[in-house]
Parts: structure tokens; C-alpha cells; sequence
């Protein structure tokens, strides 16, 4: 269709169709009756071929027409299975859409206009179909006839509209979508998703997901809430991949078959062990006196278990703040009588003489040998003779009057109770010596290093308290790794390696705003260095104030995001994170003008004069408007890519999957986690079937080996499934 005109004007009747209908009467006329327009009947062919040509020029350009009219009510569907989703190793595939110009503005403001509601709104046909499908709900034959109304096929012409809701002209301004890919480069620079709940979230973490998996990169998953068909997706997609070996699942709720994490066990420098205790207390008002109190108590006990060769976990960590006299007698136990020959017996002889009424106050309530402890190393030639910082910490602890030190770490105690209560603290708390549990402990270099594939449930819904502690933690771990692998890369230390390699780390940080905290201001800001490509999905922009508790920083932590993709959002300050970015443009304005005018002069035979016509001018408007965002049927978003170039994209349903075996442990898990966990993220089920469909009425045993269902890994060999048993 010719773009010459000043104005597009596509919504309105197709006029095209005139032309074709006359040049087909002219084609018939030219064959098969050439007389009647005095033609030959050789000339009569040449004549309707040229016809034929030029209606069928007519009829492409009627036919934008009819399908940009047909898109303004109900869009094509566009559905995948997962094996057929793209994966390239040079960009990440986002779905099909389009480059958002001032074209695409012009046509929707086009669509906003009255008179162009026939086009954008359904007939009245469909309308009363659904009333009547409303008022035949009950009753034997209504059900049938309410049913055909409700058949979603071509052959029923008011069938219902999918139940996506939004405006469908915010993706039929352009009928030429493509796919819509961004160069894995961007991604360092880390992507926010925002997106009321049931729009589509989980189904572009799905889809990001099963791409990264199948790169074979190194993939993460956050998982608060706990989604079980995304826990499937990337155990799926992961066997598909020949990468089974390679995954792991860590859930809080069911700790019988997760695996093991120790997230105090490894760090770079000691102090980062008591950055992540009590990284998680409150550091407002005169709550940050106690954190520092606690902090430094913690430190102290951490710097004593590494010096006698044990590592740090909640579970030690808690048994030596209630009892640090413990851990003092057994440091001196051990370390001092290296130092000091015979210093333990002199301690014991002293300990002897120790009554209650010689024990100073501020030591009662401890230990005799405690006292003995200090009132040995207090001694004139003992201070001389010893040096030892990590004894005197120690020191400075047991000094403290009992009762007080008692309210100074009571803060702290809470907490750490948490995460060594149940279950939870053989996960939290692994027991390295413990040869009969086949739960693998997972360390995060080591998953680095064999490119693994981690789902974490943090399982919110239940504590959130215990899941925020967790994944804050495991945040400061990636951190901590993150800068051992910028400056030494990830195969440091292993034999024939350089120790400069850096490898693509993505994290899926799924309701980030509940697991953030001051550990992921560092992770985004400086992790991108390492290799770490942070997407984190979240509601709104208040969420990640209120979690931080202030509008500044909660500004650095978006602006670290490079990338923007916002779905259907339902706080207009949120949508304006993407719109108050855009450029203004000038759109085409048509003012419908009508004047008459009189007469006067009675000499002159016309009476009055009367002119009509169309003003065309332009305004200057927004690209989008907050109201177009709010406005987005599910399943589609706006995206800013690339330095800020905007793209309007929709994502695939998801088609059934071929069945696919699961462990019964992994299955028993997802099972629990559909009937316990309402996510409300499936809102696809009502336009397409179940996205996967799993068989779990005959799943192999836990310990077998489970073979990729996909044909195209028919060749690749069986391998064992990390989630939980070994």
C-alpha cells in the first residue's frame, strides 16, 4: 500500500475489495465472452491476465486492510513447545515483536479515536453471543448450545477472545513482527522484568531459562515462592541438554531430597562470616548497636574455629555464642600448650583453688576453668611471652558479665535458631563426616566449575524470615566467589590451568525484591566483572523500596539494570520507569472544518457560499504513555533494549511437551509444591493446554539413571540426576 498519503488510515472499510471484485468480473469477460467487449479472443487473454494482475495488486493491499482490522480484535496465536524454542550462542531469543517507532504511535493513536471503534471493538454479534451464552448456562440443551458458542475454532465466527485481557491494538499497530533477539554481550549488564502477578513472568524465566540450559552455560534459579512446573522445566531441559550430571536442587521445604549448603563454610576473607549472620538484623536506630555487638562476637568465634582447622556453619556458630566458655577451654585445650608448654597444667592447678568467693564479679556464672583461664594468662611473663589476637577475642567475650553479654547477642539468637531448627539445620549445617547421607553439599566455585544447573526454593510462603537469611546469604557467597573469579578466574588452583577463564553466570532472581538486601547492591554493581548476568523479576517499583527502606538506594539498585522489560503493571510510577526514558514524537492530527457564509448584497444572484474539507497538523506526544503499559494483554510486555531502543514483544504458549520421565523423588517434590503452592503464574491454561506433561505414574527409581526424552539426544548416554541422592 502506498505510504505517500498523509495520513496511513487503516482502519477503515477496505474500498481495495471494489476494484478486485471488477477486475474479476473482468477476467471472466475477457475469457469467456470477448465479444461482448469487442476483443479478440487472443487480445481477450492478454486483457485478463493484465486484470488479473492488477486485482491481485488491489487485493494484497485490501488484504492489509483486513488483517490490520482482524488484529485490532484478536491476534494470531502464537504458541511453542520448548524443544522448539531458538537458542543461538551469539544472542538470547525473547519471543516476536517489533521495533516500537513514531509509526506505531500514529496508528495507536488512530485506534483511540471514535470513529474507529467499529474496528477496534467486537461486533455486535459477538457481543450478543456472549449474552446468550451467559443466560443458557443452565439446562440440557442451553449447555450444548452455550458450549458451541464457547468452541474456540475458526468455524465459529463469535468465538470467545482469549482470556489475555489489555488491548490488543498495542501489538496489531504492526503486522510484520519478527523474532525479537538481544546480544548475549547486553546481558552482563544485567535485565529487570516488572510485571503484575499472572502476566507472565515465570513463563519469560521459562523461556530465558531453557535457552541458557541448552548454551550450556552456568544457569541459577531463586525460586521463592516455589513454582513446580518451573523446577520441572529446567530439570527437563537440563536431561534434554545431556546435562542431568549438572543439576541440583536445593529446597527449603523438603529437605529429605534437596541437597546440602553450607552458606558460611566458604568464604575469602573470615570477616565475610559474620557479614552474613547478621547481615540479616536490623541496622536501624539503636538496633545497630547490637548489630555491631553481634557482629564482633561472631567474628570472634569464627576466627577461634578456624584456627583450630574446623569450619564455620550456623549450627557451630550458635552453640558457641550460647556457650563460649566451651569454646575457650577447648581453644586453650589445644592451642595454648603449643605456645606454652605446660600451661594447661598450671590452668588446672589454678582451677583447683577457684571458689566463689575468690572469683571476681564479672566472672561469675562463668566456668572455674574459665576463671582459671583468665587468671593465668593474666600473669606478668605470660603477657609477655604470648601473642596470640584470636585468644585475646576470646578473652574480651568471657569478661563481659554473663547476663549482659547474654542481652548484647539476644538479638542475634532468634535468628540463628531459625536456621538451625528441624530438618533445615542438616541442610544449613551439613555434617562433612557423615558417610551415610548421599545429599550432595553444593559449593558454589565448585558449581561454577562444572557449569551447573541450580534450582533454589526458598520455600517464602512458609518462613519468610528463614528464606530471606538463605538467599541473602547465598547472594554474599556468589559475591564473595564472584570476586576470587574476577581476579583469579574460575579455574584457579586446579593443576594445568591459567586461572584466567570467565564464564557466563546466569542468575534468575525470581521476587527479588524479597531476598534483597544489602548483599545484592554489591552483586549487580561489580559481579558483572566475573561473568555474572543478574535477571531479576519482581511487581512494582515500591517493592524494592519498601524491602530496602530508601527511594535512593532503591534508585541504585534500578539503575544497574542496563536492560529494561516491563510487562502489565499496575502502579503508574512503576510504568513510568519506562516511559518517562522514551523521546517524544509529533503525530498527524486530521480537524474535520466546515464554514457557510452569506450574502448580503441583493444584486448578486448567490445567496450564500459553503466550504468543507479535512485540516491535517501535528502534535507532539509521548511514545508510550503509562496507560499503555497498564494496558498490556498478558503474555506481552514493552522492552528497552540496547542502549534504550524500544521493542514491543509476545511471548509463545507453551504447547505440550513429549513425556518425559521424572525420578520419583524430583516428581513427588513438584506434586507437593502444585497442591501446597497456589503461584497463580499458569494463566496460559486458559488459552492452551498444560505447558508440560509429565508422566508420574511410573517414574524410575531415584538412583537410576534417567535418559533424555528428546530424540535429538537419542545418542547421548544415560546420567546420573543431582537432586538430592548423590
Amino acid at each position: 500500500m502506498s505510504s505517500n498519503h498523509p495520513l496511513e488510515s487503516l482502519l477503515r472499510p477496505a474500498v481495495e475489495l471494489y476494484t478486485v471484485w471488477v477486475c474479476a468480473g473482468c477476467v471472466v469477460l475477457c475469457i469467456w465472452a470477448p465479444w461482448s467487449l469487442a476483443l479478440a479472443p487472443s487480445v481477450g487473454y492478454t486483457t485478463a491476465a493484465g486484470f488479473a494482475a492488477f486485482g491481485i495488486w488491489r487485493f494484497r493491499q485490501a488484504w492489509v486492510v483486513l488483517r490490520y482490522r482482524r488484529n485490532m480484535r484478536r491476534l494470531p496465536r502464537f504458541a511453542l513447545p520448548a524443544r522448539k524454542v531458538p537458542v543461538s550462542n551469539r544472542s538470547l531469543w525473547l519471543g516476536k515483536g517489533f521495533k516500537w517507532d513514531a509509526q506505531h504511535t500514529q496508528r495507536l493513536h488512530e485506534s483511540g479515536q471514535p470513529g474507529a471503534k467499529i474496528y477496534v471493538q467486537p461486533n455486535v454479534w459477538y457481543q450478543r453471543a456472549r449474552r446468550l451464552e451467559q443466560s443458557l448456562e443452565r439446562g440440557g440443551l442451553g449447555q450444548h448450545i452455550a458450549s458451541l458458542l464457547r468452541t474456540d475454532s475458526f468455524l465459529n465466527p463469535v468465538r470467545p477472545l482469549p482470556p489475555v485481557g489489555g488491548r490488543p491494538a498495542l501489538h496489531a499497530v504492526e503486522w510484520k513482527e519478527h523474532d525479537v533477539w538481544m546480544p548475549l554481550g547486553e546481558r552482563v549488564g544485567h535485565t529487570l522484568v516488572e510485571g503484575t502477578t499472572r502476566v507472565g513472568k515465570t513463563r519469560l524465566a521459562e523461556i530465558l531459562i531453557t535457552q541458557d540450559i541448552r548454551r550450556g552455560d552456568i544457569t541459577i534459579c531463586f525460586d521463592p515462592k516455589g513454582d513446580a512446573d518451573l523446577m520441572m522445566r529446567m530439570y527437563a531441559e537440563a536431561q534434554k541438554a545431556g546435562r542431568g550430571d549438572e543439576f541440583y536442587i536445593f529446597h527449603l521445604g523438603w529437605p529429605d531430597v534437596s541437597c546440602r549448603y553450607n552458606a558460611v563454610g566458604r568464604f575469602s576473607r573470615l570477616s565475610e562470616v559474620s557479614t552474613r549472620v547478621t547481615g540479616q538484623l536490623s541496622g536501624e536506630g539503636n538496633s545497630a548497636a547490637f548489630r555491631q555487638f553481634a557482629w564482633r562476637f561472631v567474628n570472634i568465634v569464627a576466627r577461634a574455629r578456624h584456627a583450630l582447622g574446623e569450619r564455620p556453619s550456623y549450627n557451630q556458630i550458635l552453640n558457641d555464642v550460647v556457650n563460649i566458655d566451651a569454646l575457650l577451654m577447648q581453644y586453650v585445650q589445644q592451642m595454648l600448650e603449643q605456645q606454652l608448654p605446660g600451661s594447661n597444667q598450671q590452668i588446672t592447678d589454678i582451677e583447683g583453688k577457684i571458689t566463689d568467693k575468690n572469683t571476681p564479679r564479672n566472672l561469675q556464672g562463668r566456668h572455674k576453668r574459665v576463671v582459671a583461664i583468665v587468671q593465668y594468662l593474666q600473669q606478668p611473663e605470660v603477657i609477655e611471652s604470648l601473642s596470640d589476637p584470636v585468644l585475646d577475642g576470646l578473652l574480651s567475650a568471657v569478661r563481659y558479665d554473663k547476663t549482659y553479654f547474654d542481652k548484647i547477642v539476644a538479638s542475634l539468637l532468634p535468628l540463628l535458631e531459625k536456621l538451625t531448627s528441624g530438618k533445615i539445620a542438616e541442610l544449613l549445617s551439613p555434617d562433612y563426616d557423615d558417610i551415610e547421607d548421599d545429599r550432595p553439599i553444593i559449593d558454589w566455585q565448585q558449581i561454577f566449575r562444572k557449569k551447573g544447573i541450580v534450582y533454589v526454593g526458598l520455600d517464602a510462603l512458609s518462613d519468610f524470615e528463614v528464606a530471606q537469611a538463605v538467599g541473602n546469604s547465598m547472594f554474599a557467597d556468589i559475591v564473595s566467589v564472584a570476586g576470587h573469579i574476577y581476579k583469579f578466574g574460575s579455574e584457579d588452583g586446579l593443576p594445568g590451568q591459567g586461572g584466567s577463564q570467565k564464564l557466563p553466570i546466569n542468575l534468575h532472581c525470581d521476587e527479588f525484591n524479597e531476598l534483597m538486601g544489602d548483599e545484592f547492591i554489591p552483586l549487580i554493581n561489580k559481579g558483572g566483572g566475573a561473568g555474572i548476568q543478574v535477571t531479576a523479576y519482581t511487581q512494582t517499583l515500591s517493592d524494592i523500596e519498601a524491602r530496602i527502606g530508601s527511594t535512593a538506594k532503591a534508585g541504585q539498585v534500578v539503575g544497574n539494570f542496563n536492560n529494561l522489560i516491563m510487562l502489565r503493571v499496575r502502579e503508574e510510577r512503576t510504568a513510568r520507569l519506562l516511559t518517562d526514558q522514551l523521546a517524544k514524537v509529533n503525530v498527524s492530527t486530521r480537524l474535520m472544518v466546515s464554514m457557510a457564509s452569506d450574502s448580503a448584497d441583493v444584486q448578486n444572484d448567490q445567496d450564500f457560499s459553503s466550504s468543507a474539507g479535512d485540516r491535517i497538523g501535528t502534535e507532539s506526544v509521548e511514545m508510550l504513555t503509562p496507560n499503555d503499559v497498564i494496558n498490556l494483554p498478558k503474555g506481552q510486555a514493552f522492552a528497552l533494549l540496547e542502549g534504550g531502543q524500544l521493542w514491543k514483544l509476545r511471548m509463545p504458549l507453551p504447547l505440550s511437551d513429549k513425556t518425559e520421565d521424572v525420578p520419583k523423588d524430583v516428581a513427588d517434590i513438584a506434586q507437593r509444591m502444585r497442591s501446597q503452592y497456589s503461584t497463580g503464574e499458569q494463566w496460559w491454561q486458559g488459552v492452551m493446554p498444560a505447558p508440560i506433561h509429565m508422566d508420574f505414574s511410573n517414574p524410575p527409581n531415584a538412583h537410576e539413571q534417567a535418559i533424555p526424552a528428546d530424540n535429538n539426544h537419542a545418542g547421548d548416554s544415560g546420567v546420573e540426576v543431582n537432586h538430592g541422592q548423590g
